[in-house]
């Protein structure tokens, strides 16, 4: 492989895994008009083992000779567990327009954990975009009102914030565990412990059967697609992309592109749902993204010395 071809690929993988993640809040809302959180979770979680069904013998042995069983589980359990969790449950109350906006707190949560445990350092531009993005969740937040679309957009909001911070811990573990497996074996741990996780909520917890209205109406397999879109696409290929990118770059030089996530919730939103945001919530959005820009100019991070 050339150098120019090595350089460019983790950055083409993160590009690619964020346009399959932004898609994933309408793709989820979908999903969510027929099935109810847990089913989808499920669905999608055995869809993504199916489809690392003939990797599994060559990723055992690689699960068998390298260890550090803690921090897989621990892996696992920040994402996709708690993590789809949260999201799905917060899709079910607000937005995708709005939740993909709530994602643009994760690179500077990332860069934020980073400091402390692996070592990278933070700026006062960081902290400072920090401070504007999440008053940009607050306003974004403060300024919706409930419809038949989004009947509790502040709680929606406040559980995707909560999911994110599960993704920051998901992102250092992984960053902390590239060295010792492939980004195949990690995508492959995350979807079994997702499978076993929610497969067990669903046998033993209650669910409402209310399911999301999305003011439209769709084909009766649209459902069923999303759910194998979501295990197929997003799981099975924009975790690999995604884990391959942090396996080349630094945990906040990955996360950074999860500022792409918003721009494509947003435009998937508007052009698949019709949905849009109010002026006082475009103020928030706008709040937001200045806080990531922010946080992302020259001089914002580095390294520890």
């Amino acid at each position: 492989m050339s150098p120019t071809r090595s350089t460019l690929l983790p950055h083409l993988a993160l590009l690619t895994a964020m346009a399959f993640w932004g898609s994933t809040f309408v793709v989820l809302r979908v999903a969510l008009a027929a099935f109810t959180p847990l089913q989808t979770m499920t669905g999608r979680m055995l869809v993504a083992c199916l489809a690392l069904l003939p990797f599994w013998p060559r990723l055992f042995r690689e699960l068998r000779r390298n260890g550090h069983w803690g921090l897989l589980a621990l892996m696992g359990l920040c994402e996709p567990c708690l993590f789809f969790l949260f999201e799905t449950h917060a899709l079910g109350l607000t937005t995708a327009s709005q939740a993909g906006m709530v994602t643009a707190l994760l690179p500077m949560l990332v860069a934020a954990a980073a400091y402390v445990a692996l070592g990278e350092r933070s700026g006062p531009r960081v902290w400072l975009g920090f401070a504007l993005a999440v008053g940009g969740v607050v306003w974004l937040s403060g300024t919706a009102t409930a419809e038949a679309a989004a009947v509790n957009p502040a709680l929606g909001n406040l559980l995707e914030a909560a999911a994110m911070c599960c993704a920051t811990g998901y992102t250092l573990l992984a960053r902390r565990l590239s060295p010792f497996y492939s980004p195949l074996c990690i995508t492959a741990v995350q979807a079994a412990a997702g499978l076993i996780f929610f497969s067990l909520l669903l046998c033993f917890v209650p669910e409402s059967p209310a399911r999301v209205d999305l003011g439209r109406t769709f084909p009766a397999w649209a459902p069923w697609a999303c759910v194998l879109y979501l295990g197929g696409c997003v799981t099975f290929a924009g975790y690999g992309l995604y884990n391959l990118g942090v396996n080349r770059l630094s945990a906040g030089r990955a996360a950074a592109y999860t500022n792409l996530i918003p721009v494509f919730a947003l435009f998937f939103g508007i052009l698949l749902l019709d949905e849009r945001l109010n002026p006082g919530q475009y103020a928030g959005a706008a709040l937001i993204v200045a806080g990531v820009a922010c946080s992302q100019r020259r001089g914002g991070t580095g390294r520890r010395p």
